[in-house]
């Protein structure tokens, strides 16, 4: 079971904690510049940072020829300086000299397991900022309950290989693939894949649309995007991972009930056919129709009682999962 982490794992919600300026660089400027940038984009981590610098009461910066990184942030001209804002990677790609004071803060931040992001103007680092995602309290149990279940869990995010680490620990995950760019997903997932593991996967947005079609079971969350949902075969109707778990002990109860009217209906007419047909005649045995009649629609009523005692299944102490397409058992079989 792969995760999806931000607005999955986490409340997608991100809160600004911390900032660091390089040497000379005042820390409001730093911020307004960042803001101005992060003002055309939609990415959680942009309505932070822009949501710090309102309430800090700071100018509002003009930004132009905004441009979008996949994986990497935005960048964009504010007052004529050319402005970046991004993780990690931008470092890397851009081979960006990091300073000691501002290297320092980072790890720190990168240990406790805050997102960092680096605001980088005229090819040079000018200082970084610190947001928390929160974990859902649901995740914990969600990861708990799957691993009683005998199933592995893993996360996918574009965040550092320190962050996603740090995460994954504090909620038990087995398996971390860090630094995964939105386009990457669906090959991340065929990688998981390898040898024949049956993978699901749960996501909320755009990019894990390609991944969520992928993927052996896609699930999405009923607060995602379209695009993910008409993608998933699963919808789970609130953003809470525990219903993961109520799909999966819904589709095995289901499968068995499946199992359990075939071979009753099996061997009931395998039982029911011949004596209908004369089979026991010789030896002055009859059968009416009438009764024949009555003993097919006992059978129906058998099944159909039988799968009322899906009823019985408690899939979530509070609010009730909802799928999507729960009659697909081809699909959903196919992971259990």
């Amino acid at each position: 079971m792969i995760f999806d982490k931000t607005g999955t794992l986490t409340r997608g919600a991100p809160a600004f904690s911390g900032v660091v300026a390089a040497s000379g660089v005042n820390e409001k400027d730093l911020l307004a510049f960042a803001a101005a940038v992060e003002a055309n984009s939609e990415h959680p981590l942009a309505e932070a940072v822009v949501a710090e610098a309102k309430r800090r009461n700071l100018p509002t910066l003009q930004a132009a020829d905004f441009e979008a990184l996949p994986g990497r942030g935005a960048q964009a001209r504010v007052n004529g300086h050319s402005v970046i804002v991004g993780g990690p990677r931008l470092l890397t790609e851009g081979k960006v000299t990091v300073s000691l004071e501002v290297e320092n803060v980072t790890s720190q931040w990168a240990s406790e397991g805050k997102t960092v992001l680096y605001i980088v103007a005229e090819a040079g680092l000018i200082g970084a900022f610190a947001l928390e995602d929160e974990i859902r309290p649901e995740s914990h149990e969600a990861v708990r309950e799957l691993h009683e279940l005998g199933i592995r869990v893993a996360m996918i995010t574009g965040d550092s290989k320190t962050v996603a680490g740090s995460v994954g620990q504090r909620i038990g995950i087995d398996e971390v693939a860090a630094e995964v760019l939105p386009a990457d997903k669906a090959s991340a997932v065929k990688r998981f894949q390898a040898g024949g593991t049956r993978v699901a996967i749960v996501g909320d947005g755009v990019n894990d649309a390609p991944a969520l079609a992928t993927a052996d079971v896609g699930i999405a969350i009923g607060a995602g995007t379209d695009v993910a949902i008409e993608s998933a075969g699963i919808v789970l109707v609130r953003s809470d991972p525990r219903d993961v778990v109520g799909a999966i002990k819904l589709s095995r109860a289901a499968y068995r009930k499946m199992i359990q009217n075939l071979v009753w209906a099996t061997a009931y007419n395998l039982v029911a056919i011949p004596v209908a047909g004369g089979l026991l005649v010789r030896w002055g045995f009859d059968l009416p129709m009438s009764v024949g009649a009555v003993a097919m629609s006992l059978s129906t009523i058998i099944v159909a009682l039988n799968a009322q005692l899906l009823r019985r299944l408690k899939l979530q102490p509070t609010a009730p999962l909802l799928g999507k397409n729960l009659s697909s058992s081809a699909k959903m079989g196919s992971f259990v």
